[in-house]
């Protein structure tokens, strides 16, 4: 079976949790016999095409980008042969230039929309795209949500019940880097003993300032991994908070941020809008075994971290339940270690990459029987 995947950036490009989710689900596929093409934008697209992993990546030009949204000339040639080749087309939501480029293309193969997120943030936008949006979603073949938590809390998602379907995003832990003794004791000797984790980019929604404002008047040891655009801000408000454990460490390789999921006593990840939809970065603390700490925004990160069983859960953008929750974590280091192991198991039930493989290889499947009935 040959699946096209279809979206704006991906790695190695671009690092976030949609591209990791995509690279996941390519590579889980192959164990199912599902040969995974990726098309993509690049601003420097040579060469045109890319092996990565067991899979390839077709790259076109990006001509222009406005609100987050790429624009191409280029991509609707290449969409067209590469989509004539595959036997499923799977659109990775949100991106309206796709949409637009799905029916221009005028294609009809069976298709399925992973669907990441809502949009947030471009209000007015969202106005304009809504009717393109909504006709686009209609005509796929199935829509599927990462969480039980998403479908059930997203306004757009409540209008195609016969349609929407939930695969949990997984990953795959033998591919993380193995632990090196030398880096791990040169990261304890920095960090110590014990410290609270936070990885991620630095965006608007990721609530790193709300956790900033929970350390004020405390002194627990944080460590936040990552660059992004709020950097100089957040660098900015922990100076005037006066915070003196809190080490920023900016963006790091994958050996020593595997090191730090290993070494961290808990995964703290302040997220406050639905914007994060997901929280891949949450995820891997529970595939380390670490107990976490998130807030409850109807998303699939109070799917990862079950309230008071792998973790604590938290009301969004309140600094005091954020402290009182690390505080509770770091006085009872018993009750955290015993949340850590039922993160660890929670991952292996729901969240490996080969059952995400194994979901979605059957979920291909369905709709291509379904497609070949309707054609008979």
């Amino acid at each position: 079976m040959r699946v096209l995947h279809f979206y704006k950036t991906y790695l190695s490009e671009t690092v976030g949790g949609i591209e990791h989710v995509m690279f996941e689900l390519c590579e889980s596929g192959a164990a199912h016999g599902i040969e995974s093409q990726v098309l993509t934008l690049s601003a420097n697209p040579v060469p045109a095409v890319i092996p990565f992993g067991q899979h390839q990546v077709h790259r076109a030009k990006l001509d222009v980008q406005i609100a987050s949204t790429g624009f191409s000339y280029s991509v609707l040639k290449q969409f067209r042969e590469l989509a004539a080749e595959a036997d499923v087309i799977n659109y990775h939501f949100p991106w309206p230039f796709m949409d637009l480029v799905h029916f221009l293309s005028g294609m009809n193969k069976p298709s399925v929309v992973t669907y990441h997120s809502d949009i947030i943030r471009q209000k007015l936008l969202l106005k304009l795209y809504q009717p393109l949006m909504t006709r686009f979603l209609a005509s796929a073949d199935r829509i599927v949500a990462a969480s039980p938590n998403y479908l059930h809390t997203s306004e757009v998602l409540k209008k195609f019940p016969d349609k929407t379907r939930v695969i949990p995003y997984g990953l795959n832990k033998a591919a993380y880097p193995k632990s090196d003794p030398e880096r791990m004791a040169r990261w304890r000797e920095r960090l110590g003993e014990r410290f609270f984790l936070f990885v991620g980019v630095m965006r608007y929604y990721k609530g790193l300032h709300i956790l900033l404002e929970a350390l004020k008047g405390v002194d627990y040891p944080v460590v936040i991994v990552g660059a992004g655009p709020l950097e100089v801000e957040l660098h900015a408000q922990a100076a005037a908070l006066g915070l003196r454990n809190v080490q920023f460490l900016g963006r790091l390789d994958d050996e020593d941020k595997a090191a730090l999921l290993e070494l961290s006593y808990a995964i703290v990840f302040p997220s406050h809008l639905r914007s994060e939809a997901f929280g891949i970065s949450l995820l891997e603390g529970a595939m380390y075994g670490k107990p976490m700490i998130s807030s409850e925004i109807g998303t699939g990160t109070s799917y990862i971290n079950s309230h008071g069983e792998t973790g604590l859960v938290v009301p969004p953008s309140d600094p005091p339940a954020l402290r009182q929750a690390m505080r509770t974590l770091w006085d009872n280091p018993q009750q955290a270690a015993v949340m850590g192991v039922k993160a660890e198991a929670r991952y292996r039930q729901l969240f490996s990459a080969e059952e995400m493989g194994r979901q979605w290889a059957a979920l291909y499947e369905e709709v291509l029987a379904e497609k070949s009935l309707s054609y008979a």
